[in-house]
């Protein structure tokens, strides 16, 4: 069984949008999903949007980063979502 830890980039549709809520929605998707969530920090981006960045880590056999992708983007809130790093961790 290897882990997979992964980064994920939420972005919300307004700079309007309460980032915490967002973030407990996405724990909440995480480990529906079978992940573990690890982290989040946010990002400004531009004009007042900020960006939701996510670590999880979870089995790489369970875990489905699209699946997953595809539960967060299901939020009227949420405009995107993006995997910008997947890593296996070793030890």
């Amino acid at each position: 069984m290897a882990i997979v830890v992964a980064k994920l980039r939420v972005m919300p549709t307004s700079p309007e949008i309460d980032i915490k809520k967002l973030e407990v929605f996405c724990k909440g998707k995480i480990e529906g999903a079978g992940g573990k969530f690890h982290s989040a920090a946010t990002e400004e981006m531009a004009f007042g949007l900020k960006s939701l960045t996510i670590t999880l880590f979870g089995d790489e056999n369970a875990l489905s980063l699209d699946k997953l992708e595809a539960a967060i983007k299901e939020n009227s809130d949420v405009s995107s979502t993006e995997v910008i790093d997947v890593r296996r961790a070793v030890g």
